[in-house]
């Protein structure tokens, strides 16, 4: 389990939050499904329904060494499709999302978890392990997934430079995790599922 550290100030839905909420990795250590690390090779463009998502805007650095996958549940796509509009509705595109399910993918593997008892780290739930005790809102507010995307990407946009910051080093910034370089390994599948989910 990740402890959770706390660093400097960010706004999050009108609260103060402790931006040094990490949130880490709650299934990570014991209990993370099985992951496959394969060598991913980038191509330059998707195609969906209705137009050509850009993979260079997608994985503008390209693609780390070092990826992993895991195979996702009809939940879990519903949830990184709710990341996905939360992403529009914010106002934010399609590179936020990527970093935003990135992230989700290292916290929590997409699954909106509750508590869990003895495993979780400090209070942290919801998709990207966030803490009520340290302002990023109610139990309720941080397990539903557009609220708990919203605040993550309200920490993102006071990042300065997030945009042109590697995925993982953004997505630190705002989670300040004791393990700040796996966010790293998801880029691929991120990327991948917001290409699928960005027009539908």
């Amino acid at each position: 389990m990740n402890k959770l550290i706390q660093r400097g100030v960010l706004s999050i839905a009108g609260l103060t939050a402790v931006a040094g909420i990490a949130a880490g990795p709650g299934l990570s250590q014991d209990t993370t499904p099985a992951v496959t690390t394969k060598p991913v090779a980038a191509t330059q463009q998707v195609s969906t329904d209705r137009q050509q998502v850009s993979m260079d805007k997608l994985l503008p650095h390209g693609v780390p060494a070092g990826q992993s996958t895991v195979p996702l549940s009809g939940e879990q796509k519903a949830n990184a499709k709710a990341i996905v509009e939360a992403t529009k509705k914010a106002g934010m595109d399609e590179r936020a999302a990527v970093v935003a399910i990135a992230t989700s993918l290292q916290e929590s593997k997409l699954e909106n978890l509750g508590h869990l008892g003895d495993r979780n780290d400090h209070d942290s739930q919801g998709l990207f392990q966030q803490r009520p005790s340290s302002g990023w809102g109610t139990v309720e507010q941080i397990t539903d997934p557009e609220y708990s995307t919203t605040a993550f990407l309200k920490g993102l946009k006071q990042v300065d430079g997030w945009q042109d910051m590697p995925l993982t080093q953004a997505a630190q910034t705002v989670q300040v995790s004791a393990y700040p370089d796996h966010y790293a390994q998801w880029e691929k599948q991120a990327a991948d599922l917001v290409a699928e989910l960005w027009t539908r």
